[in-house]
This record gives C-alpha cells, sequence and structure tokens, in this order.
C-alpha cells in the first residue's frame, strides 16, 4: 500500500463509495470468464466464420481451440501522425503471437480523430463523444467471442479512454496497450508560441503561421507536447496497461518494434489457459486509479482526465469525484515541467529519466500503490526502468537513474518545482469547475475582473479582432457544454487570450466547455456545471459582473447581490446552426443523453 496516509485516507474512500458498483460489476465480470471465451462451444457455422480468412496454420490451431487468440482493436488511419505508425503494426503482432505459440487477428477498427485537426472547426463538437464511439466500436470487435486477450492499438485524446472503456466493459479479457510512440522533436515550443500570438496580433501572415506549425509537426508519431495524448501514455503506464518502458520511445526505431513484440507475448502469457490470468476488470482497481490521478498530477497532465479517469473508472464500478482529484492535487507534488508546463517536450522529458525515474521517486516517497495488479505482474517496481535494446534485438530493463539527467525538466519529490499538482476544482455560486494551474505563474492564481459574455468562440474572437478586448477581462463562452453542442475544445482561443495577459490585463477564461490538454498560462476554469443549457448559474452572467477565480482557496464566484443574480432570467442562444453538418446531426441522441461534465460527460454512463 501508499504509505502516505492522505493517499491512502482518499483511496478508502473511494473503495467504500463504490463498494455497491464494484461488487456488482465483478460480479458480472466473473460470469462472462465463466462463460467465455471458448470458441470450441461456438458453432461450426460461427467457428468456421471466425477463422476463414486465415493461414492454415491459424485455422488448425483455432479450431482446435487449443492455444490463445489475441484480438487487436486498431486505430489506425494514415492522415494522423501518432496512429499512422500502427499501419505494420498487426503483421508484427501476428508473426510475434505466432513465435509465442498463439494466434492474432485484427477484430476491429475504430476512429480516431484528431483534435489538432479540428480545433475551432465544426467537427470539435463530434471530439467528446468520440470517446463513447470508440468504446462501443471496440466491443462490436470483440463481441464474436474469438479471443482470449485483447491488444489495443491507440494512442491520442479521445480513443485511449474509449478503448479502456471497452477493455473494461470486456474486463474478463486480459488487455495490453501498445502505443505508437512520440514524434522525433521539431520546432522549440516557446518559438511556436511566439509566432501563434504574432499571428492573433496580425503581426504575421497565414504562410508564416503555417510553417512553424509543419515544423512543429512534421513526422509519424504523438505531437511532443504533454496534452491529452502524452497524458494517456504516461497513464496507461503508470496504470500498468502498457508493458514497462513502453510509452515514450519513437516510432520507426528498433527498440520500439522490439516492445511491440514483447508485449504480443506477454499479452497471450497472461490468458485464462496459463498461469498468471489477469483479466483487466481485476487489475483496475480503486488504487490503480489513484495511482493514474498522482501521475496525471505530478506530471501536470491534462485536464480533459478530470472527464476521462471518471468515466474510465466508472466503466469498472468505481465512482470517483473531482473532489478526489482535487484534493490529491493538493499533496502531489509537479515533478516534471514539460510543455505547456515548461519549454521542453517529451523527448526531453524521456532524456532526462522519464516515467522510470519519476515512478522512482513517487514509489519511494510512498505516494504510489506498489500492491497492484499490472500486465507485467504484481507490484509497480517493475516500472521504475530505463528500456533499452539488447544486442540480440530483444529488450533490455535497466534500473531507472536514482538522480534526474535534467532537473530543468524533472525534479526530486524533496525540491519539486511547486508543491502541488496540476489539477484543481474551482467551487462556487457559479457552480463547479476544473483548473490546471501546472503552467500559470503564482501571481495570476487569483483574477477578479469584469465578465464580458459570449455565446461562441468566434463572437469572441470577432470583438478581440475589433479591438474591443483591451482590458482586465474573464471571457465567458457558454453553451458549449456536452447538452449544448458536445463541449469542444476552445483551445483556439488561447493565443488571443495570451496577448491579452501579454500586454498586462488581467485575464482569465470561464467556460462549460473544454481546453486543450496542452492548457497554458492563461487561468481557465473550465468544465464548468450546471452548464448554461441546463440552466446553471453561467446561464444568468451578464457584462460586467464581477467574477473572482481564486485558484488557491479553490472558489469561482460572481460578486453580485444574490438576490439579484438569482431573480434573473437564464440566457438562452439558438444553437440550430450547430446541430448538422460535419456529422452533427447523426449526435442528437448523444446530446440530448449527455452526462454532467463532473460525472464524466458520458452517454454510457449519464
Amino acid at each position: 500500500m501508499a504509505a502516505n496516509s492522505s493517499v491512502l485516507s482518499i483511496t478508502k474512500r473511494v473503495i467504500e463509495r463504490s463498494r455497491q458498483t464494484r461488487e456488482t460489476y465483478l460480479q458480472h465480470l466473473q460470469e462472462a470468464s465463466t462463460a467465455g471465451p471458448r470458441r470450441s462451444e461456438l458453432s461450426c457455422g460461427n467457428l468456421a466464420h471466425g477463422f476463414a480468412a486465415c493461414g492454415t496454420e491459424d485455422k488448425a490451431a483455432l479450431s482446435a481451440d487449443l492455444v490463445p487468440n489475441l484480438g487487436i482493436i486498431t486505430s489506425y488511419n494514415d492522415m494522423l501522425s501518432a496512429h499512422q505508425p500502427f499501419e505494420h503494426f498487426p503483421e508484427l503482432i501476428r508473426k510475434a503471437a505466432r513465435e509465442a505459440g498463439g494466434v492474432a487477428q485484427v477484430a476491429g477498427g475504430v476512429p480516431a480523430m484528431c483534435d489538432g485537426v479540428t480545433q475551432g472547426q465544426p467537427g470539435m463538437d463530434l471530439s467528446l463523444f468520440s470517446r463513447d464511439v470508440i468504446a462501443m466500436s471496440a466491443a462490436i470487435g470483440l463481441s464474436h467471442n474469438m479471443f482470449d486477450a485483447a491488444a489495443y492499438l491507440g494512442v491520442c485524446d479521445k480513443i485511449v479512454p474509449g478503448l479502456v472503456i471497452a477493455a473494461l466493459s470486456f474486463g474478463h479479457l486480459p488487455a495490453v496497450f501498445i502505443p505508437a510512440g512520440p514524434m522525433v522533436s521539431g520546432m522549440a515550443n516557446e518559438e511556436k508560441v511566439r509566432i501563434r500570438q504574432l499571428y492573433a496580433e496580425g503581426k504575421v501572415g497565414r504562410a508564416e503561421l503555417l510553417d512553424a506549425e509543419s515544423k512543429s509537426y512534421h513526422a509519424p508519431g504523438t505531437c511532443t507536447f504533454y496534452g491529452t495524448a502524452n497524458s494517456n501514455q504516461m497513464l496507461m503506464e503508470i496504470m500498468g496497461f502498457h508493458i514497462p518502458g513502453a510509452s515514450f520511445i519513437n516510432p520507426g526505431t528498433p527498440l520500439r518494434d522490439a516492445l511491440t513484440r514483447e508485449a504480443t507475448k506477454r499479452a497471450l502469457a497472461i490468458t485464462a489457459q496459463g498461469n498468471e490470468y489477469t483479466p483487466a476488470g481485476v487489475m483496475f482497481d480503486e488504487r490503480t486509479v489513484v495511482n493514474g490521478l498522482i501521475g496525471l498530477h505530478a506530471t501536470g497532465g491534462s485536464t480533459n482526465h478530470t472527464i476521462h479517469l471518471i468515466a474510465m473508472a466508472r466503466a469498472a464500478g468505481i465512482l470517483l469525484t473531482w473532489e478526489d482529484i482535487s484534493e490529491l492535487s493538493d499533496i502531489v507534488p509537479l515533478l516534471a515541467r514539460v510543455y505547456p508546463n515548461g519549454p521542453s517536450d517529451v523527448n526531453h522529458f524521456h532524456a532526462a529519466g522519464g516515467l522510470g525515474y519519476l515512478i522512482s521517486q513517487l514509489l519511494s516517497s510512498g505516494m504510489l500503490h506498489d500492491d497492484v495488479r499490472t500486465v507485467w505482474g504484481e507490484g509497480l517496481d517493475a516500472y521504475a526502468i530505463d528500456p533499452k535494446l539488447n544486442s540480440d534485438g530483444t529488450v533490455l530493463r535497466e534500473r531507472a537513474p536514482a538522480e534526474s539527467l535534467n532537473p530543468k525538466i524533472l525534479a526530486t519529490f524533496d525540491a519539486p518545482f511547486q508543491k502541488n499538482g496540476g489539477l484543481k476544482m474551482l467551487n462556487g455560486n457559479l457552480g463547479k469547475a476544473v483548473i490546471k494551474i501546472s503552467a500559470v505563474k503564482a501571481e495570476r492564481y487569483i483574477v477578479e475582473a469584469p465578465a464580458r459574455v459570449f455565446h461562441t468562440q468566434q463572437d469572441f474572437l470577432d470583438t478581440f479582432n475589433a479591438g474591443g478586448m483591451e482590458q482586465d477581462v474573464v471571457a465567458v463562452i457558454r453553451f458549449q457544454g456536452p447538452k449544448a453542442i458536445g463541449m469542444p475544445e476552445l483551445h483556439k482561443l488561447t493565443p488571443p487570450l495570451g496577448v491579452l495577459q501579454d500586454r498586462g490585463f488581467s485575464v482569465a477564461l470561464l467556460t462549460d466547455g473544454r481546453m486543450s490538454g496542452a492548457s497554458g498560462k492563461v487561468p481557465a476554469a473550465i468544465h464548468l456545471t450546471p452548464e448554461a443549457l441546463d440552466g446553471g448559474p453561467i446561464a444568468r452572467l451578464q457584462d460586467g459582473d464581477m467574477i473572482r477565480l481564486d485558484a488557491i482557496a479553490g472558489t469561482l464566484t460572481v460578486l453580485v447581490d444574490e438576490a439579484e443574480f438569482a431573480a434573473r432570467v437564464p440566457a438562452t442562444a439558438d444553437l440550430s446552426t450547430s446541430s448538422y453538418g460535419m456529422g452533427r446531426e447523426l449526435f442528437a441522441n448523444f446530446r440530448a443523453l449527455a452526462g454532467r461534465a463532473d460525472e464524466g460527460a458520458s452517454v454510457l454512463y449519464g
């Protein structure tokens, strides 16, 4: 168990709150485990369809039901850099499976959209809902009941959370997540940000901006900043779904291929046919969730996981709250400086000691639960390593460095970059919201300024471009919640808000929408709930209302007479133009069923 008394207390609270739902989940998992998968119980016609396209050797193995069969769920497409490397993974996995005496089949594909492509575009309104679509798509692939374990190929924002929900829905199957790795480093992040802000001010043109963006996002692999995609990879490793050392090895390298082969063989070794049966739903428990949150705080991770982790936990019968997340943030120090929390990227983070060093620091300080099950076995200590390539092409795991190889990127537990983690909950007469403070300077933790209220991102941008935002301001962007338009990210607002802040104004953002996983230097109270469409207090805000955001006290307050504020009629908005086009009309039922942000904003567990 973790030695830290506060970590233990929060973990026990989650266990107690989840007792009934977790017991029900585990009962269902046991029933599924008893029932299958057993290919021999399929009819001859069922089974023949299941291996019709296989080679002779694999057909013989599957017809006898003597060997484990690994189902591959892939998010491959060749438009997105993070997922393009997965094109050749299935063949590599099939070969490794045969070497291990098993079979591997692609069970199905799932959609993978990129928030970097859709930021500020109509397609962004589908982004959050794609998580639940991915979970359902993966479930269809696995529903054939041909498989003894599953390998999940996914990296980015909603893809990994959706795949985790699917893996826990099929929690009787072992689940190994296999990443593709980050692209090699491109343009320095500070330079990229500088050019973005110059463009927002009209000082450089589109050609200069596109050139900078192309030099930043320039090769196969995950974007190198520490947004949701790379937070996903950290989570999968610290929560035990990756094999040790897998997260941040570049694609197309011998070590990347060696890790993929090893992950395949490990997935086959932990099926019910062997002696190390590790069903995903048993492995993933309350301690695992708390470990993931501690890793998220220690690295200044993505705000999106205040939604995703709640939905992921719910899939396993675990009831997590924003209060749990915020209280952990208060006791977990920030140990990593990776953009947007610093100038370095994830490749520099890995070179400085990476996850192995970070896990070692957190274990030795008593912050992590070491007594957890992972796909690698018992205990998290096996993840405190540095992966290398052996001369024979296999993976060599050396102990993680005892000291940071770059103290500007990775700190020690005893001398952290700051004493608390990156994510906090705000509460007050405007409702509940989340703020990421790891990239915000301490002097901006408190903002008190008049509101300027907008119903769309474009309304704000038009006002800014017309010179109408030269003031201290809390920019209120409402009717962005999951029920309104699908809770898009509002990352397009970051450059102009940064410009205002750099001009000396006191600036903050308040919204019932999301911000990018790369939430940066401007204080942003996001995921506000209840949302405007549900008549939340944000719908009663007016231009000029004084708003106080206090990230130290954890409060979010409108400084208006209580009776006057309560008497206001909530604003309404014409959302008709956001209900069609780019496929949005297909998601009307999703918007109607979506749950609150603090409950995971899910259509599955609304």
